[in-house]
């Protein structure tokens, strides 16, 4: 499953390509696919929230430290 991060990159690429099309119907669907990116984020966001263990996004790097000798 995607994270809601995903979702929301997807929202932004539905924005811009809306941002480049004259008004129309096709800009109008492209906000639409935007409005829908943005509310799956939502969505995801609080069903991770009430279950972490759905969570897959990827954890936080850890900084290496050097092993001793």
């Amino acid at each position: 499953m995607k994270t809601a991060a995903e979702y929301r990159n997807h929202a932004e690429e539905c924005r811009v390509l809306a941002r480049q099309m004259p008004e129309g119907e096709q800009r109008d669907q492209l906000l639409e696919m935007a409005r829908t990116w943005d509310n799956l984020s939502q969505t995801r966001e609080g069903l991770v929230r009430n279950h972490p263990d759905l969570d897959t996004a990827e954890p936080p790097a850890q900084e290496q430290r050097p092993s001793k000798p």
